[in-house]
């Protein structure tokens, strides 16, 4: 009788790593290497912040090679803050896992620490709206970007209350990353906009689950299992190569909020974006530089001292409650530090009414709850809020370098083409999220895109005044 030959599978190849894949294992990999660069920069970091507040404010003639605290007022707002935000659009939250001070000190304390379970009232959703406005507008009450003594109270104050947050909450979490950081909220928009993430393949991880690895040591509490979106990854590479199932990928920019669901909404990440990012920090920028704000200032004194009325006229406020420094002739009266208040209320009032008025519209129009239409339309405006916040702070860059004797002829066409770039980004975010939409007819989409476009067009108008008009 004839034996049949045994028959053999040959398992397929595996395909190999690509560069990203090997460079999210090189992460974990290299562990240490990162946690060195992360105590590098808490100590420059605390150095900046520390010792120009301790400083005579700089004389005339100072500049970023003889003076410390204008290299410090360079370092911290000509660069490191709008190259943060950059980088949030390129790789996602890689400078919270990588490189941010308060994220590496809060976790060194939340090991150290009481280790208490993080509690109901501290996860409120409404957090990080809350901190970006409050530190946004108090910031320009005592003058954050100009004086080293506001910036060790605004940061340095951040930075300690990141501390105890983390001394008293979790067991080596970064507890305050997750709900309290004043500007997490805003990078966990941005973030969903960067073409690399860290993917994972649901499949495959629970295909591996009776390998029982370890578990990963993930310090913005993420599931990893069933993470979808970048929004809160720090990009720290710790999980890479978890179970076989996590990845370092690239992806379509922008292609999470394109296949983002209307149920996928957060109404309080929406709020942040159309009254946060976009309303309040167009105040925050524009309001030292209105003609309308001096006006109504102007006005609002000549009715006081009509009045015999001189009390909000005193320029006797703390310098931590409102900028008061006589000897840079820079002294706020209480009628200044209302002035301010109210001005960037009103244009993050009176702008984020603008695009909510236009995104309900849209909303109107489609399927489903109006509401949860509006707030998933608004990320389509993260474009317009990530780069506006950008060219708001890259202004003062701006100003440093002219203060240094460096003039960039460019600078207006540039301005233009990144204003131009994040309002047509936008309109083709919100087109493709329209136009996957399989209930909604033709005309409803285009209809809402117009709408959508409306509200692109009173975003970009308050930059026009800022850069071009006034």
């Amino acid at each position: 009788m004839k034996m049949e030959q045994p028959i053999f599978f040959h398992p397929m190849p595996a395909r190999p790593a690509s560069r990203l894949q090997r460079l999210g294992d090189a992460m974990r990999r290299y562990r240490r290497l990162i946690i060195g660069v992360q105590w590098a920069v808490v100590v420059f970091y605390l150095a900046l912040v520390t010792v120009p507040a301790f400083l005579p404010l700089p004389g005339t003639g100072s500049s970023v090679l003889n003076n410390l605290t204008v290299l410090a007022q360079f370092m911290f707002w000509g660069i490191w803050w709008p190259f943060v935000i950059a980088s949030m659009l390129l790789m996602g939250r890689v400078w919270c896992g990588v490189f941010c001070p308060e994220g590496t000190l809060t976790e060194l304390a939340s090991r150290h620490g009481l280790g208490r379970p993080v509690p109901h009232w501290l996860k409120w959703g409404g957090w990080p709206f809350t901190a970006f406005v409050i530190t946004t507008i108090y910031g320009q009450l005592v003058s954050v970007y100009e004086y080293p003594k506001a910036v060790l109270l605004v940061l340095g104050g951040s930075t300690v209350a990141a501390v105890a947050i983390g001394f008293v909450y979790g067991k080596g979490k970064r507890v305050w990353c997750r709900h309290l950081c004043p500007v997490s909220g805003v990078f966990a928009l941005l973030a969903r906009l960067a073409p690399i993430h860290f993917k994972v393949d649901r499949e495959t991880w629970n295909a591996a689950a009776k390998t029982h690895p370890v578990p990963v040591d993930c310090a913005p509490l993420i599931d990893i299992r069933r993470m979808k979106s970048g929004s809160q990854c720090h990009m720290c590479g710790r999980c890479s190569g978890q179970r076989d199932a996590v990845t370092l990928a690239s992806r379509l920019p922008g292609a999470e909020i394109a296949s983002l669901k209307p149920a996928e909404a957060n109404v309080w990440e929406a709020r942040l974006l159309v009254f946060g990012i976009i309303g309040t920090a167009v105040g925050a920028f524009q309001w030292s530089s209105s003609p309308w704000f001096v006006t109504i200032k102007t006005r609002a004194a000549e009715w006081l001292i009509e009045h015999d009325s001189y009390t909000l006229l005193q320029d006797n406020a703390p310098w931590w409650l409102l900028t008061h420094y006589p000897e840079a002739n820079d002294v706020f009266t209480w009628l200044d530090g209302i002035g301010v208040l109210a001005y960037i209320g009103a244009t993050a009032l009176i702008l984020g009414g603008w695009i909510t008025l236009w995104l309900r519209l849209a909303g109107a129009l489609l399927p489903g709850n109006r509401k949860q239409n509006t707030h998933w339309l608004s990320y389509s405006l993260i474009p317009m809020g990530g780069l506006g916040v950008f060219l708001g702070l890259s202004s003062l860059t701006v100003t440093l370098l002219k203060a240094e004797g460096i003039v960039m002829s460019w600078l207006p066409e540039a301005r233009g083409a990144l204003l131009a770039m994040a309002a047509l980004w936008s309109l083709w975010l919100g087109g493709r999220m329209l136009f996957a939409l399989p209930e909604a007819g033709r005309a409803a989409r285009l209809t809402a895109l117009a709408c959508l476009a409306a509200a692109i067009a009173g975003i970009v108008l308050p930059w026009i005044f800022l850069f071009y008009l006034w």
